[in-house]
């Protein structure tokens, strides 16, 4: 159950409080509720402030909207269970079906996993100074503002041709999909956002088009581009190369599985909690970087994501005499999913993921 879908749960049982009489009639719905992981002190999978959100409104303090929406949540598909903490929070843990779902769902939208609709009908016009860090971190902009259903026109206010890296000449990320958005029959007028990234004190045209846009993109874009230093050394040191090498050996456990004979199957449940918070948070942190025009929240989940595939992967095949079991298929199931997010996440910042290093 990726974020979205708990929120819609939330959002169900707020509706069905109001309907129920649990809450005051006339209790206006939000269009969305957030659902975030649980805070220090907090318990489970994921927790919401729906009901600090609900309260003033519903006339009740937050405890008591609290109670009323935990037992209308934990009866959901999906649920096992709805713990309150503070003045109301609601502590969710997910069922054990729940990731076999997250890990199907990965496998079956593969690099498109986590696309969505959140900006469908949103238009946004992007402006920028035309310097290599600004055109760079526009289409990065582009691609996740698309990836959330929105319609946007990029405009450059000055001279763009300032010795961009060759990534120019290679078509930007998803083309068809930005073909269909052209003629967008319901996007509204469009917001004009200006980009106007710190320009980079660097050349980074040497680097190659992977490196120069990590290195332009990493940052948040009030600050400064990395330095070129340790961008093509290939060592943990280096956090472009450990993304991609967890990629890589993902492909190479599958390649090394298939010799065995072993084909990915989630078919049990995985003692792997920090990569599948990693895969479950990945939707989250895409919509968030598309609203904030942000690309370096999904280079930093693309960080977290393997380094905990990583500290994960060793368990994945047979080890000596072991024989290949359900536990393994499930694991190598859970690898794929990994390298599929980190694939699909460096897509939308323009950045290959080879599947050999």
């Amino acid at each position: 159950m990726t974020p979205a879908d708990l929120s819609l749960t939330v959002l169900h049982a707020v509706r069905r409080a109001v309907g129920e009489g649990a809450l005051r009639a006339g209790t206006r719905v939000p269009e969305r509720v957030g659902i975030e992981r649980p805070r220090p002190g907090g318990s489970g999978d994921w927790a919401t402030n729906a009901a600090l959100q609900l309260a003033r409104e519903a006339g009740m303090a937050p405890l008591g909207v609290a109670q009323v929406l935990r037992p209308r949540i934990a009866e959901a598909e999906g649920i096992e269970h709805v713990e309150i903490t503070g003045p109301g929070f609601l502590n969710i843990t997910l069922a054990d079906r729940s990731r076999h779902a997250l890990v199907r769902e990965v496998l079956d939208k593969r690099e498109r996993y986590g696309h969505g609709d959140a900006l469908r009908g949103r238009a946004y016009r992007l402006v920028h100074p035309g310097d290599v860090r600004a055109t760079v971190l526009a289409e990065a902009v582009r691609a996740l503002l698309l990836a959330q259903g929105a319609h946007v026109h990029d405009e450059r206010q000055d001279d763009p041709r300032q010795g961009a890296p060759h990534h120019d000449a290679r078509p930007r990320h998803d083309e068809r999909h930005d073909e269909r958005h052209d003629d967008h029959p319901h996007a509204t007028r469009p917001e004009t956002v200006t980009l106007r990234p710190l320009p980079a004190a660097h050349d980074v045209a040497a680097l190659g088009p992977d490196a120069a846009r990590w290195a332009l993109l990493r940052p948040a874009a009030h600050d400064r581009a990395l330095a070129p230093d340790g961008l093509l050394v290939q060592s943990e040191a280096n956090p472009l190369f450990t993304v991609r090498y967890a990629h890589s050996r993902a492909r190479a456990l599958l390649r090394n599985a298939a010799q065995l004979g072993i084909t990915p199957a989630y078919e049990e449940d995985v003692a792997a909690p920090r990569l599948l918070a990693a895969l479950g948070d990945h939707p989250a942190v895409l919509e968030a970087a598309a609203r904030h025009r942000a690309p370096d929240r999904v280079a930093r989940h693309m960080e977290a994501t393997a380094d905990a595939f990583l500290g994960f992967q060793h368990t994945v095949l047979p080890l000596g005499d072991e024989k290949p079991s359900a536990a393994h298929r499930s694991r190598l199931a859970l690898a794929e999913a990994a390298g599929t997010v980190l694939a699909g996440g460096l897509a939308l910042l323009g950045i290959s993921a080879p599947d050999y290093l």
